[in-house]
């Protein structure tokens, strides 16, 4: 391991005082041969691939090339590192190690049952049951309020989209898009940004939480109508519509009370993303309390 490595990471480590779990360095060479040669892709982004991993000790993780572009340099990918070791939360996916040297690498837990976005639009999967997608609703919100108002120093980069969200065995929900280099945003949610960076950071993350409850009650792909589910909820004939737009998937096997508790919810997320200090740390228990469900 290269010196100046050691010497950054041990100063940036010692710059918090909250503990960072240990994080295994895998050399190129692992990652390559973990990979089968970089052969299993599972996504890509603007920050390089994603590879689906089995090392020879049997763990299977996914992988995440790191490209460093224009204003980054090896800080930031140390920043990365810092960051993303001292996140621990049952709704977020844990980093488990990296990688330097000819390239850079993230390894991240391997979530067993994809993302969400494969469980809403693959006729193949069993679809997901309303008390799931509620209990994912919430899992996010959760993760939200951990990153925002109990991380030191909060955590405002982040994509929610059925993308980004993956299912545990268990169909809890983990987001899997966080930190400085990796996460990005859709085209929809990239269209509102403006130079007021910090307040529409929080509007974006309410927008895209809108987004997605949307997306979980109706089954349709947020990356193709984002806009016009967003116009829909606003509608004043938006109340005369709503059991149209259901997913066929949940036929009725819903609660209707729960079902305008979840919208009331999104309506919110909408409407708030142009006030950008709307986003409270009583979002998650304002969710919790419209679909009358509770975390464990």
């Amino acid at each position: 391991m290269n010196d100046s490595f050691i010497f950054k990471m041990r100063f940036l480590l010692r710059s918090r005082s909250v503990p960072v779990t240990f994080l295994r360095r895998f050399s190129y060479k692992d990652i390559k041969h973990a990979t089968d040669g970089f052969s299993r892709v599972i996504g890509t982004s603007s920050h390089g691939a994603s590879y689906k991993a089995r090392f020879q000790n049997g763990r299977v993780a996914v992988v995440k090339e790191i490209h460093l572009i224009d204003h980054q340099d090896d800080d930031s990918f140390y920043r990365e590192v810092q960051l993303l070791g001292r996140l621990h939360h049952r709704h977020i996916v844990a980093l488990d190690g990296f990688s330097v040297g000819r390239k850079r690498f993230l390894v991240f837990e391997n979530v067993e049952n994809g993302s969400l976005k494969e469980h809403l639009n693959d006729p193949l999967k069993t679809p997901l049951d309303w008390r799931i997608r509620l209990k994912i609703a919430v899992g996010v919100a959760a993760a939200l309020e951990y990153l925002h108002f109990f991380c030191d120093p909060p955590v405002y980069h982040v994509s929610i989209s059925s993308s980004t969200i993956m299912l545990d065995e268990n169909y809890n929900a983990k987001l899997s898009d966080v930190g400085l280099l990796g996460s990005g945003s859709s085209d929809h949610v990239m269209a509102r940004r403006t130079s007021n960076c910090n307040g529409q950071v929080y509007g974006n993350i309410m927008y895209e939480l809108g987004l997605l409850i949307l997306e979980l009650i109706t089954g349709q792909s947020s990356d193709k109508t984002g806009t016009d589910l967003s116009q829909w909820i606003e509608e004043s004939c938006f109340p005369t519509s709503i059991h149209n737009m259901i997913d066929p998937d949940l036929g009725n096997n819903y609660d209707s009370r729960e079902l305008k508790g979840l919208l009331a919810v999104a309506r919110f997320c909408i409407k708030s993303a142009d006030e950008p200090n709307s986003f409270t740390p009583q979002i998650y228990r304002y969710l919790q309390k419209k679909v009358s469900i509770h975390m464990t």
